[in-house]
């Protein structure tokens, strides 16, 4: 009997551990190559000819795709198992990621970086429900800390190695890069983790559903990049009326996408989300408009601009896992909101930049977000993933990455809509940098502002999450 105890200690060790490296290996792929090819975008530009407005298409359009497929993906996980959409998630993305390297113009770029978020989707939409799966309450901040620490050593060194790679290599040596990780992170799926999660296995997936929340997005983010144009305003308000009808919808249908009573009924799911939400909103334009800022209007190169930029996924990367172990001790609310407060900090410093401001500043101003996005991060998705049954997982940790890409195309809106104000169509250059500098102050400002719901969204589940703790 000892024996059979032992033998079974040990396969769950060797599946947490096999589940960790790789959720933590295929967690660096994707936001590495998002925070490379911001570093990249100005060489994109110059190669394919594309303007400032296309080229921020590059990346929404990543952005956009993965959160229209990320709740469908995390349900299909719940259905048809977890591990078989992530594994053949890692495979798209490696094949859509070698096919960006033989784009011929922007256009083709765009579709191909379409695909990519699709992939990812499958990827983000099931990994945090599989470490959920595996890892119970008292282990399970610290498993998502691990994971988020390797998003972060993603996002810190996209910039560097990006920039590298761009100057030395070109542009499509980043996703050149990538395609052994993805082809090794599938590989390690395959050979590592034999269990299966379907907690749903009998349920069927909302179709109607899925399309309606996947229109809806599709108009609002479009159409919020088309704003203050009629066709902006007419896109959102359709958008917006989708996803209200997708939500009177969901209480309608027996086996739904998203089960309403989880933010109806679930303070913590609720307003966790929220938060992540508009924390991501005002957060995740940052390494674009600062990439612009660093290469037009500092005149640096690509590399020393990703050596700056490193400076705050650095501290992410150091601090993710502690605030994650922590967070399985205290209350995760008050962490998450004093690192909502240290990001709103570093964003309203950025609304002074000038073309002569120091390089030391915004050193220290990046070092202060990415503390408190290192204190928001961990410490909120675990709130969100300790708050579900198991059975709603996938929903839970799609949701997660829904609110994270809504936020993210939200804040690439954000940055279009104003480039469309102050820069149009045209190029970037010299004669229209002080209006480039008015356009990045500006989004700041806006950004700032958003931060301040968060602070509440994030203080108002405290309560319940004490008595969690309780």
């Amino acid at each position: 009997m000892e024996g059979r105890i032992v033998k079974t200690t040990d396969r769950t060790a060797e599946l947490k551990r096999s589940v960790l490296i790789v959720a933590a290996f295929s967690a660096f792929l994707t936001p590495f190559m998002g925070a490379a090819v911001n570093l990249a975008l100005p060489e994109i530009g110059s190669d394919l000819d594309a303007n400032a407005i296309q080229l921020n298409w590059v990346v929404t359009a990543y952005l956009l795709s993965s959160a229209v497929f990320l709740l469908p993906f995390g349900r299909l996980g719940d259905i048809v198992g977890r591990k078989k959409i992530f594994f053949w998630g890692l495979i798209l993305f490696t094949i859509s990621t070698f096919c960006v390297c033989f784009s011929k113009s922007i256009s083709y770029l765009i579709v191909f970086r379409v695909i990519q978020g699709i992939a990812s989707s499958m990827i983000f939409g099931t990994s945090m429900a599989i470490i959920t799966s595996v890892f119970p309450p008292g282990e399970r901040g610290k498993a998502i800390g691990i994971s988020i620490t390797a998003v972060y050593i993603g996002l810190s060194s996209g910039p560097f190695l990006g920039g590298l790679l761009t100057q030395y290599f070109g542009w499509r040596s980043i996703f050149l890069f990538l395609v052994p990780g993805g082809l090794a992170a599938a590989l390690l799926t395959h050979l590592k983790i034999k269990t299966e999660w379907a907690d749903a296995r009998n349920e069927r997936l909302d179709i109607p559903g899925a399309i309606l929340i996947g229109a809806g997005l599709i108009l609002t983010i479009t159409g919020f990049s088309k704003l203050p144009s009629t066709t902006g305003f007419i896109m959102v308000g359709c958008g917006i009326l989708l996803i209200g009808f997708f939500f009177f919808y969901e209480r309608l249908v027996t086996q739904p996408l998203l089960d309403i009573k989880l933010l109806t009924g679930n303070r913590v799911f609720a307003f966790s989300n929220l938060a992540a939400m508009i924390q991501y909103s005002a957060t995740s334009a940052t390494g674009f408009f600062m990439s612009l800022y660093l290469q037009y209007l500092k005149g640096l190169d690509a590399r020393t601009a990703g050596l700056i930029l490193m400076t705050q996924p650095v501290m992410m990367a150091l601090l993710s896992t502690p605030s994650g172990k922590l967070s399985d001790r205290i209350n995760p609310g008050i962490m998450a909101s004093a690192g909502i407060g240290l990001t709103a900090a570093g964003i309203i410093s950025f609304t002074f930049l000038t073309e002569n401001s120091a390089l030391s500043m915004i050193f220290v101003i990046l070092i202060v977000m990415g503390v408190g996005y290192a204190l928001f991060s961990t410490p909120n998705s675990n709130a969100i993933m300790s708050s579900v049954e198991k059975r709603d997982l996938g929903v839970a940790s799609g949701m997660l990455g829904t609110m994270r890409m809504v936020g993210q195309t939200m804040s690439l809106g954000i940055a279009m809509m104003l480039i469309a104000l102050f820069i149009g169509n045209e190029k970037i250059d010299p004669a229209n940098y002080p209006d480039l500098l008015i356009t990045i102050r500006t989004g700041f400002l806006i950004f700032a502002l958003i931060c301040i719901p968060a602070i509440f969204a994030s203080l108002a589940r405290n309560k319940s999450l004490n008595r969690t703790k309780k």
